[in-house]
Parts: structure tokens; C-alpha cells; sequence
């Protein structure tokens, strides 16, 4: 198990290249994490959802997506509800103290996909979630030190020396721990070092002096990581496009969600990927407008209006700009969004940005399905998943934006302007990416997504093979 010393600290992206190292190795490697809170998920092959994180921790460990990888997946959708998805399905939405109450119900859901993998496998990488030793949450933990207690695992704790404190938070868990916690800690891994490793030694000595626990390796800051996705919300700003003269300008909605769509293209070197801050304006030089996808699209068209952005967008439409929606980002450019039961949040009807001619009718019932077929409108192969709870309607359909053997799929507007569609992972496909760029005026590279993915996991990992004994971080488990 991979504890970690806070969040963003770097687990599932260490998991993701230990998946990939001990592959490498010959092993049938699994992630696991009992616990995620991210609204970037995607779909598996039995038509459930897990987070993103542990998807591409089983891409890196070569193995199929599985529900069990991460069964308890929460989905915010204000500060304090979330939509709780247990083993791939949605249970209900909760608040925060509800979800408390519910999770020692959930301990035992959690056991059966830990003892699922772990049947199928020859080794199984669990990934803990946040700080590790909050003892406030210490008596309904079903991700940390309660699953390590229950399972009986091995752990090692990660800390990142980017952000200082490595030492306090060693000794600082150690001291908030029982004598039954502590005991199952083997080691500190100490990630994103920068330096000479030798400067490390006397903090080294007083974790182990003070802690009983040895640094088991310093991981060098990484460059390969930096090619990989962010796991979840904490990192999508950081990224933006190699700065070549296609700009495409990101509003940065609420509660936006499955933002790992944007990572084809901000790979590309011709294009400029531009996130627009709340507070700042489109700007006036965008070529497309990109719409993403939101895990409540009506408070998402609320945010987007207050901030003026739809003033913006009309005027960048008058400028001959291009506007495309994923998702929530497509119902928000239809006529209106509408929620009569109230699934995200208050029951009502919130007017679209009107882009296009359609209606969206917000459902219980969650589609959860992966595409891969030819698109006959651009002529090109197409894969990708639907991930919504939303039905459209409207006669803009008559227009689709991608024809996929014999399904429509998605609306164009009359003048060729504004285009949306359901389909995340749309611009992963290498082929339609090209296509794309190239219509709306800019340039693609021809470079293929997945083996750069492949190429930056594999540079991961050997970085990983040369800063730790995987052989000895192997030994630990059981």
C-alpha cells in the first residue's frame, strides 16, 4: 500500500509507474484504490466507472479496466454532496455526513474487489487516498490505515519535498498513529527530489531515528511524469499547449469534470491551450472555444453566465470562431438544460447558451458506454466513452457531428460553427484528431496519443527503476 503524507503528493502516478515497472517484470500487476474523489472517470469494460487515476494505472499495468480497481468513486457536485459510485454503479447522492454514516456499510463491498484482484493477480498496488493519518477519520476509514488494518497490509508513506516538510510529516504521522499503525509502515519514499541525494542523508537519519522507518529511495523530479495525466482536479491548470498559433481557449467550468480530454491536444506542438481563469475574458484571438464537460451542467451554465462568458462567446462566434462542447459542454450549448426531478441539484429548467437546436433532459438512469467504431462523416476510426445522465432531444440532430456505423451522434450548427457530442476521449484517436485540427484551421502533428501515453509511462518507470530496489520494495509485500 501507498499511504501518502497528503494529497497530490504523487501516489497515483508512482502506482501507475510501479504498475509499469513490475509488468516489465513478468507480473500480472493490479491498481487499487478503495476510495476516490474525482469527477475524471472513465468507463470499463463491464460498463461501470472507476477514476481516471486507476485507469491509467491499469493501461501502465497492461491489464483490462475493472470496477474492482476502485470501488467506492465519489463524484462532487457542490462542497458538500456527492454522487457516490460503488463498484461501478451509482448508489445515491450524499452529503458529506451522510457519506460518513454510509462508509462503514461500504467496508465490506471494499474487501471483496481488494480479495477480487487479488485472486487474479500476482500482485496488487493499493493506492491510499489523501493525507494518511487524520484521526478524525480514522474510525469509519475505509482507504487508509482502516483498509491496511482489514487487509492486512504492508505500507510505505510518500511525501513530496517539492512542497518542504518531508521530515515533520513523517514524524508527524508517526506520532498520530497507533503502535498498530506505525507497525505496518516499512518505509518513506520521498518524491520530486531535486539535488544532490547525499544533502538528504541527515533528514534520512532523524526519520529513521525518530520513526524506526528507513527511506527506502529519493524519486528524482520527473520529467516523464510531466507527460502523464494529472489524476485529478489539484493539477489541470498546470497544463497548457506547447504555445504553437492555434489558440484553443478552456473556460475553466464548475465542477468540471473528465478534463484528461484536453491532453491529445495539449501534446500537440502547434497548439496554444489557453485555460480561462473565472474572472478573465475569452480571449479575443481564439480559434475554437472548448466546452468541456461538467458534473452539473446547470450551476456549470449559471458560473458560465455570470462571468460574461456567454457575451464573450457570441462575439467570438461574430469573429468567424469555431465553438465545440464535450458532455455537459454540449448540453450547455442546446436551448435549455432541464431537471425535473432534481438529479444535480434543485429540480428547474436553466436556458442554454443556444447554439444549437437541441434539449437536454437531465435522467436518473446513468449511460455508461464505450465507442470504438468509423466515423463516416470525418472518415476516420473513433474511440471513446459516453459518461452522462442526460437525454437530448431536438431537431439540431438532424445535423450530427459524427456518424458512428450508423448511429448519430452529437449536433452541428446550421452554419458549421458550433459542434457538441457526448463522446469523451474523442481527441485520443489519432486519426480524427488530425482531421479536426485541421478543419477548424490548425495543424496537427501526426504523432500518435497512446504511444506517446506508452513512451512517457516506460520513461516513468525506468526513472522509478533507477531511484528505488524494486526487488526489495518487492520483498515487502504479502
Amino acid at each position: 500500500m501507498v499511504l501518502g503524507t497528503g494529497s497530490d503528493v504523487g501516489k497515483s502516478l508512482l502506482v501507475a509507474g510501479l504498475c509499469r515497472a513490475y509488468a516489465r517484470k513478468g507480473l500480472s500487476v493490479a491498481p487499487f484504490k478503495a476510495q476516490n474523489m474525482s469527477n475524471n472517470a472513465a468507463v470499463t469494460a463491464d460498463g461501470g466507472e472507476i477514476g481516471r487515476a486507476q485507469a491509467l494505472q491499469a493501461h501502465a499495468a497492461g491489464v483490462p479496466l475493472s470496477v474492482h480497481m476502485n470501488p467506492v468513486l465519489l463524484k462532487p457536485e457542490t462542497d458538500v454532496d456527492a454522487q457516490v459510485v460503488v463498484q461501478g454503479r451509482v448508489l445515491g447522492r450524499y452529503s458529506a455526513s451522510a457519506y460518513q454514516r454510509l462508509k462503514p456499510e461500504l467496508r465490506a463491498t471494499v474487501r471483496d474487489s481488494l480479495d477480487r484482484l487479488s485472486a487474479q493477480h500476482d500482485l496488487v498496488l493499493v493506492e491510499g487516498a489523501g493525507c494518511a493519518a487524520e484521526r478524525y477519520l480514522r474510525p469509519q476509514d475505509i482507504s487508509n490505515m482502516g483498509l491496511a488494518e482489514a487487509a492486512d497490509l504492508p505500507a510505505v508513506l510518500l511525501g513530496d519535498e517539492s512542497r518542504g516538510g518531508v521530515t515533520a510529516a513523517a514524524i508527524g504521522h508517526h506520532r498520530l498513529w497507533s503502535a498498530e499503525d506505525r507497525a505496518r509502515v516499512r518505509g518513506v519514499i520521498v518524491n520530486k527530489f531535486r539535488g544532490d541525494p547525499s544533502i538528504f542523508a541527515p533528514a534520512a537519519a532523524d526519520i529513521l531515528a525518530e520513526t524506526g522507518w528507513p527511506v527506502l529511495g529519493l524519486l528524482r523530479w520527473s520529467q516523464a511524469a510531466r507527460a502523464l495525466p494529472e489524476e485529478d482536479s489539484l493539477g489541470y491548470g498546470r497544463k497548457t499547449g506547447a504555445g504553437g498559433g492555434f489558440v484553443i481557449a478552456v473556460p475553466e467550468l464548475s465542477r468540471m469534470a473528465n478534463f484528461d480530454d484536453l491532453d491529445p491536444l495539449i501534446a500537440e506542438p502547434g497548439v496554444d491551450l489557453r485555460w480561462v481563469k473565472p474572472g478573465q475574458a475569452i480571449p479575443g484571438d481564439a480559434d475554437v472555444v472548448l466546452l468541456l464537460g461538467s458534473k452539473t451542467t446547470r450551476p456549470a451554465l449559471e458560473a458560465f453566465r455570470a462571468e460574461g462568458w456567454d457575451i464573450d462567446l457570441r462575439a467570438h462566434l461574430r469573429r468567424g470562431g469555431r465553438v465545440a462542447g464535450l458532455c455537459a459542454g454540449y448540453q450547455m450549448l442546446g436551448q435549455v438544460v432541464r431537471d425535473p426531478d432534481g438529479i444535480e441539484g434543485a429540480p428547474g429548467d436553466t436556458p442554454g447558451l443556444g447554439l444549437l437546436e437541441i434539449e437536454t433532459t437531465i435522467a436518473a438512469e446513468k449511460r455508461l458506454v464505450e465507442v470504438e467504431a468509423q466515423d463516416s462523416i470525418s472518415g476516420t476510426r473513433v474511440t471513446g466513452y459516453e459518461m452522462h445522465m442526460g437525454r437530448t432531444e431536438g431537431p439540431g440532430l438532424t445535423k450530427p457531428w459524427l456518424r458512428l456505423e450508423g448511429r448519430d451522434e452529437g449536433a452541428v450548427s446550421g452554419d458549421g460553427l458550433v459542434s457538441g457530442c457526448y463522446l469523451h476521449g474523442l481527441f485520443a484517436s489519432d486519426s480524427f484528431r488530425q482531421h479536426w485540427l485541421t478543419q477548424m484551421g490548425g495543424q496537427a502533428s501526426g504523432a500518435g496519443h497512446r504511444a506517446r501515453l506508452d513512451q512517457a509511462l516506460d520513461d516513468f518507470a525506468d526513472e522509478i527503476a533507477a531511484d528505488l530496489d524494486l526487488d526489495a520494495l518487492l520483498a515487502l509485500a504479502r
